[in-house]
């Protein structure tokens, strides 16, 4: 385990301690998720809490998100498990790949793998690709305008159009791994592609990326995709989604699972 990675679970320690949650799953998320890291990336982590049960039965709102900006180099935040689902039942593209990311610090329940086993079910094609769609549009209009641009930030408008045309394509969530969305979406050995490794090569490389003249082709190609997606968005399956007794039982099987020998709350089921 390198040092980073015990930093990592420490924090995930403490937070337990010191916000009486469990961790049920945490994981990278971010560039490192990705597959695009820089040599100086920080570490986003990700998690997913469970409270007590008495917390869930308080007349008062508990925070259903727990921050730590613990340094330049690490970033913790989370999501409760109530959240969680709520967001899952919208098909929350963060979530989603939350969930699949290659980077995992933490599984130590079985409500990560039921919540996985369902996203077949919760996947909206058209609210995942308005979700990638916009994070596009925002970051184009904010980074790649004007003569010089900050290069590294084509990545994160390439990369979202790449989910929206693998939405498109196969009709799934898209997979995190840029590499793998470039391969199966830009033609191999255009000027496009060609122009895309060499950048992510310099990326990862650890060349800082910061103002330079823009690159015609990966603008062109951006416009062309955002006008695209625009247009064909309207038209994707909203998805059938996922019935709310089945996240219901979810939530409750989490629950006893979690703290059952430790809640005075927690009882067993009738069939039990």
């Amino acid at each position: 385990m390198t040092e980073i990675e015990q930093s990592i679970l420490g924090e995930l320690r403490r937070i337990e301690s010191e916000d009486n949650v469990r961790i049920l799953y945490a994981c990278e998320s971010g560039s490192r998720a990705w597959g695009f890291p820089s040599r100086d990336s920080d570490y986003d982590v990700r998690f997913i809490y469970l409270r007590r049960p008495e917390d869930y039965l308080s007349i008062f709102e508990q925070r259903d998100v727990i921050e730590r900006p613990i340094s330049d180099l690490l970033d913790i935040n989370g999501w409760d498990l109530k959240k969680a689902l709520l967001l899952f039942r919208k098909s929350n593209p963060p979530l989603l790949e939350w969930l699949q990311s290659p980077i995992k610090y933490e599984e130590n329940y079985k409500v990560a793998e039921q919540v996985r086993s369902l996203s077949p079910l919760s996947f909206s094609p058209k609210s995942c690709i308005y979700h990638y769609l916009n994070m596009a549009r925002g970051n184009y209009r904010e980074y790649l305008q004007g003569s010089e641009v900050k290069i590294k930030k084509y990545f994160y408008v390439l990369r979202p159009l790449l989910a929206c045309a693998w939405i498109e394509k196969y009709g799934e969530v898209p997979p995190l791994d840029f590499t793998v969305l470039v391969n199966d979406l830009i033609p191999e050995g255009s000027e496009l592609s060609d122009t895309i490794q060499k950048l992510l090569l310099r990326k990862m490389s650890g060349d800082e990326l910061n103002l330079e003249p823009r690159l015609d082709d990966i603008n062109d190609y951006l416009e062309r995709q955002i006008s695209h997606f625009e247009a064909a968005a309207p038209r994707l399956d909203s998805g059938n989604g996922i019935a709310d007794d089945t996240l219901d039982e979810l939530f409750r099987s989490a629950l006893l699972e979690v703290w059952g020998q430790e809640s005075r709350w927690t009882a067993a089921r009738p069939d039990q």
